[in-house]
């Protein structure tokens, strides 16, 4: 682990970003506020790459809705206990990339600032919660592809199994980070 990455805050560096960060509330898997902040922080390398996504995002008339972004490693243990399932929770044990700061969890918000229909909620652990789900209809996969493309046109890619879960691709490359903000007790 490491200290001497000095990780941006989305909020400040990118005023015009919209936030709903679920860990900071009840409205998760956990179904308790996780964060005692509620704070949305990426390495320099994710928020360069975020940079690039919000602007794709901005000139097809779309912006963007952070759910998660940096994660303490504490955290993971919560969202662990809430599904012990490593398809959709990382084991606390390996580390998360939102633990290194290269991950964000987000989705995709129109022109009047409503949230997209992607088919299932932030954080819904199921089957159709994975990109390219048949049962999902056909508005919300074009929903998942565009935010799909939009990130991707960033430097990001996906992961298989959640449709708001984006990295940067050599996310394992970066190391585990100490934490940065405090998370309540298990």
């Amino acid at each position: 682990m490491t200290q001497d990455v000095e990780l941006i805050d989305l909020a400040v560096t990118f005023p015009a970003l919209r936030f709903d960060l679920k860990y900071a509330t009840a409205d998760n898997i956990a179904g308790y506020a996780i964060y005692q902040e509620a704070k949305a922080l990426l390495h320099p390398a994710a928020a360069d790459a975020l940079a690039k996504s919000i602007e794709i995002a901005r000139l097809a008339g779309f912006s963007l809705l952070v759910f998660d972004a940096y994660r303490p490693q504490q955290a993971q243990w919560h969202l662990w206990d809430a599904c012990p399932d490593k398809d959709y929770v990382v084991p606390p044990a390996q580390g998360s990339n939102h633990s290194r700061g290269v991950a964000i969890d987000l989705t995709l918000l129109d022109a009047q600032g409503q949230p997209l229909d992607m088919g299932t909620a932030f954080d819904a652990m199921e089957a159709e919660s994975h990109p390219y789900h048949p049962n999902v209809p056909a508005e919300a996969q074009r929903n998942r592809l565009l935010l799909n493309a939009i990130m991707f046109g960033g430097g990001f890619v996906a992961m298989p199994t959640e449709w708001w879960h984006f990295e940067l691709p050599d996310a394992k490359n970066y190391p585990l980070l100490d934490e940065r903000f405090g998370c309540f007790a298990r």
